[in-house]
């Protein structure tokens, strides 16, 4: 009996486990072959499973003013009634032309939106610094402002080649804060006028192009953005910030956050310290996007003090910046990936916040913006 019963036993436990012990032997089934394309890392562009609320935003919850656009004033009728098109589907009500150059070019862009669409362009003059050689230039640059601005011209725009590139007679970088230019940004302030001024370019732009570096596809995709220095990215943003200190009477809006909108609460002093001071967004959305619970509170305790701006015109991208501004949103992309392969959080501003964003901050700043343009939410909140 004995017997009988192991041998029943051992059929049991052979019957258990000679089927798991043959399925081992076998091991796993073999890799398939690769059929995938060949793929490169600025070509990868994964799709997001995350299913969450989503509240697409095609138009801005209150008419704005973009202070930050790159336009030609003259360019063909067909072209420009095809802009104010799209200004109106977006509620775009005023856009600034920062691209107004000087003297009669100038001049002949103001005609133009003028003459089209009374009032709803907003043009900016540019320096000529053609002659920095001239011991007078400053001088004389300051009178090309006041007669710009006799032309119709509502504020000076400064191009980043300040401080990076330009160099004078002799051959020297001129610096943002170089005395022979306080002539102008005095002037500026005695017109009453603002100086939007891009200075420098993103921090990462200076760190070297290694597996550390969050531009590295930016920098991979556009080469000719890096920048070696010097000058550092800190010496810029120290000269601007110079600048802005040695001209209280002026006001300036800084372009793209002045490149802190990594450092909000740095950005956050600066704007303590220097009460003239303005910030502007073109072209970082991304930045307080990524950081929504700060950048809110950001927001609301500068809300005086920042205005919107897209920088290049393409109407298809604005929404990104309205659902960022207006929604609670979550991992939403960015329409440009490049500029940041992470995705976008949602600050659901207050609608105080908002209307100083999208106009009141620019009507306070800008002179001479038609007032009429600007009125409720479009929802009717």
């Amino acid at each position: 009996m004995r017997d009988a019963r192991t041998g029943m036993t051992m059929a049991i436990v052979l019957a258990t486990v000679t089927p798991a012990a043959a399925q081992e032997r076998r091991g796993p089934p073999p890799v398939p072959p690769d059929t995938s394309p060949p793929m490169t890392v600025e070509a990868y562009d994964p799709r997001s499973t995350l299913v969450v609320p989503e509240n697409p935003v095609a138009r801005a919850a209150f008419p704005f003013v973009d202070v930050h656009l790159h336009l030609n004033g003259t360019m063909p009728r067909a072209q420009l009634d095809q802009l104010v098109r799209d200004m109106d589907a977006l509620n775009l009500a005023v856009g600034v032309n920062l691209s107004g150059g000087t003297g009669p070019q100038l001049a002949r862009q103001i005609e133009a939106f003028e003459a089209a669409y009374p009032g709803r362009f907003v043009v900016f003059a540019n320096v000529d610094f053609s002659d920095i050689g001239d011991p007078e230039f400053g001088a004389l640059a300051a009178a090309r402002l006041e007669a710009d601005v006799e032309a119709g011209a509502r504020g000076l725009k400064i191009f980043k080649n300040l401080g990076l590139w330009l160099t004078d007679a002799a051959d020297r970088r001129v610096p943002v804060d170089d005395p022979r230019l306080d002539p102008i940004w005095a002037k500026a302030g005695e017109l009453g006028i603002p100086v939007l001024i891009h200075s420098g370019d993103p921090a990462s732009f200076w760190e070297p192009m290694d597996e550390r570096n969050e531009r590295w596809l930016e920098l991979r995709v556009r080469p000719r953005r890096r920048q070696s220095g010097p000058p550092s990215f800190e010496v810029v943003l120290g000269e601007q910030l110079n600048m802005f200190r040695r001209h209280p009477e002026t006001t300036f809006i800084a372009a793209h956050l002045a490149w802190l909108g990594h450092d909000l609460g740095r950005l956050g002093q600066l704007l303590d310290e220097i009460p003239n001071m303005n910030v502007g967004l073109g072209a970082v959305i991304y930045e307080p996007g990524r950081q929504p619970r700060f950048a809110r509170e950001f927001f609301i305790e500068y809300q005086d003090r920042i205005l919107m701006g897209k920088d290049s015109w393409a109407p298809d991208e604005y929404p990104t910046y309205f659902r960022v501004l207006e929604t609670a949103d979550e991992y939403f992309p960015y329409y440009r990936r490049y500029h940041a392969f992470w995705r976008m959080y949602g600050l659901d501003l207050p609608d105080e916040v908002l209307r100083k964003v999208y106009f009141e901050n620019a009507l306070r700043i800008i002179p001479d913006i038609d007032r009429s343009r600007f009125s409720g939410r479009e929802d009717g909140r």
